[in-house]
């Protein structure tokens, strides 16, 4: 009885301050075995979130610490405003990567770090408003075609722009694959040795943490959650040993991280420049709307395996503020991170606690251990950064995405070839574009069924799939697709050359049981339709309208319209009074 009223208080419905502040909600029903799987997570996820943090900071174009500050204060914030128990905000690989074209786009004489904190302000802006605005649906143009082509593409640039970092290239960034392969190409020459076997013997440590040794440790006994914790470690001991490596064998001539203040900065509003703001703008919408979109994305999918609850535009208000938290603490727009998520997940987070103890653990590395960090060598990072963003490559996806529906495959392909080609903010654009204009071709062009009945019932289906019985005089058409101005001329179109192909009709029969709504262009061509046929000597009827339409079509001229038409329950009973 006592974990039956648990599970009732649990699943409780929230109050309204517990929908604004989602951690009211969660505090109040926080048990002694929710605190030992957030303590255990947040410990893992800090020792996975401190070198991944530095190294997508440095991926940004930023300073390592940059990361650092990222990842202490915009957790918090998300943590008391964000529905998602699990979901580890932070430094992403995908926003680090914009972040630095971005940059790469502006003068010489801007402050890098100046302008991440503006796209960070300014993407948390955008985010904060559209959530107060409660208009969260208008992420969902930036379509699951679209953000895979995105992500996909945006891995093969984050791993040729670390190549020169790994192997000691000296290179300047450009963000096409085109000027990042000829980069590579001529600078192939200068390959350093030692720092390539660094940032080799790193990949090759990451890469067997994350399986072999997981196998090798359950094979021995060692519980495969335990084993697994010592796999989400790797991370801190490449960074660990690799810093032994370069300070014990005075490798001085390794490129390393190099001094990192140690302390926080103070929390500071510090409004760009006007010019500033508006060069970002562009740039800072696209990078608050797609870290939204992959944010709510994972949060869903993780909330879904225990029946939690996701409310998009509370998430918009929770990553607006932590995006604005990120910009007064000197740090970078942030997302949350799909890896960290998971591991956070996997590691026993039961709340947002697990974030906090996350941060707090951040920040205690860039309080007291930031001097020990000064030998890192990037090519350990960029290794780090390389697997990281290997693990998001997912030709399946590709795949599936392509057998399901060859036009979502091609506005994937479309997406990633844009970006790899042109760059990021032109090739997302080209996605949308294609998929917008996909959106509309289909609604301009609607499947619409001839219908027929399945013998000895009342179930219509369409004759092309089913053994059905027609009559000659009956026209039955459902129209599976809401009406509006984009497919008004086609339907009427398609009935008009029905009727001039087939002369033994003398009624269709539209049945709209797939229709919700009806537009006034619609209904002024239906009442044309009604008409024309009229003159054909056809009646138009109709069937299976649902409540909302018919309500519309009562404070229209239609019904009137299609005198002696009638409005019938169901096909079947059209049938039955017209055949």
């Amino acid at each position: 009885m006592k974990a039956n009223n648990k599970t009732n208080n649990r699943s409780a419905r929230p109050t309204r301050i517990e929908r604004f502040i989602p951690i009211v909600f969660w505090l109040r029903r926080y048990t002694h075995e929710d605190l030992h799987g957030d303590l255990t997570a947040g410990i893992i996820t800090a020792i996975m979130l401190v070198p991944q943090g530095m190294a997508f900071a440095i991926l940004a174009g930023l300073p390592a610490q940059v990361g650092l500050y990222a990842s202490v204060l915009p957790p918090i914030v998300y943590a008391l405003l964000g529905t998602s128990r699990t979901l580890a905000v932070g430094p992403v690989s995908v926003a680090a990567i914009m972040v630095a074209q971005a940059l790469s786009d502006l003068p010489g004489s801007v402050d890098p770090l100046m302008a991440a904190v503006t796209l960070a302000l300014i993407a948390g802006a955008v985010l904060l408003l559209m959530g107060l605005a409660g208009i969260g649906l208008v992420a969902n143009f930036l379509s699951h075609p679209v953000l895979s082509g995105f992500i996909h593409a945006a891995v093969v640039l984050i791993v040729l722009n670390q190549l020169p970092t790994l192997t000691g290239i000296d290179v300047p960034v450009e963000w096409t694959i085109s000027g990042l392969m000829n980069s590579v190409a001529s600078g192939l020459a200068t390959t350093h040795g030692i720092t390539l076997l660094i940032g080799a013997a790193s990949i090759a440590l990451l890469l067997l943490a994350g399986g072999p040794v997981v196998r090798l440790l359950t094979r021995l006994g060692i519980p495969r959650r335990r084993a697994m914790i010592v796999s989400r470690a790797a991370p801190l001991l490449v960074v660990i040993l690799s810093t032994l490596a370069v300070t014990l064998g005075n490798l001085h001539f390794v490129a390393t991280v190099g001094t990192i203040p140690q302390g926080l900065p103070m929390p500071t509003l510090a409004l760009p420049e006007t010019q500033l703001a508006m060069e970002l703008l562009p740039a800072a919408i696209l990078i608050g709307v797609v870290g939204y979109v992959e944010s709510v994305s994972i949060a869903i999918t993780l909330a879904n395996r225990r029946r939690q609850h996701i409310d998009a535009n509370q998430e918009l208000i929770a990553l607006g503020a932590a995006n604005l938290a990120g910009g007064i603490s000197a740090g970078m727009p942030v997302a949350g991170g799909f890896s960290r998520t998971m591991v956070n997940f996997s590691a026993g987070a039961h709340t947002q606690l697990a974030a906090i103890i996350t941060a707090v653990l951040v920040a205690a590395v860039a309080l007291f251990f930031t001097p020990l960090l000064e030998t890192l060598p990037k090519s350990a990072l960029a290794a780090i950064i390389i697997v990281a963003v290997s693990r998001l490559i997912d030709p399946r996806a590709i795949v599936n995405t392509w057998r399901f529906d060859r036009v979502d495959g091609l506005v994937l392909l479309a997406t990633a070839l844009g970006v790899l080609a042109i760059g990021i903010e032109p090739g997302l654009a080209i996605g949308i574009a294609l998929s917008l204009v996909s959106f509309v071709v289909r609604a301009a062009r609607p499947h619409v069924a001839v219908m027929g009945r399945i013998r000895g019932t009342e179930h219509f289906r369409n004759v092309r799939r089913h053994k059905v019985e027609t009559w000659p005089q009956l026209l039955f058409l459902r129209v599976d697709e809401n009406l509006t101005f984009a497919n008004a001329a086609f339907l009427e179109s398609l009935v008009s050359n029905k009727l001039a192909s087939r002369g033994d009709i003398h009624h269709v029969i539209l049945v709209l049981a797939s229709v919700n709504s009806i537009d006034s262009t619609a209904l002024e061509a239906l009442e044309r339709l009604a008409e024309s046929s009229r003159e054909a000597e056809v009646t138009l009827h109709l069937s299976d309208v649902k409540g909302p339409v018919m309500d519309q079509l009562e404070r229209s001229k239609l019904l009137k319209a299609i005198e002696p038409g009638q409005v019938f329950l169901s096909a079947h009973q059209a049938a039955e009074a017209l055949r």
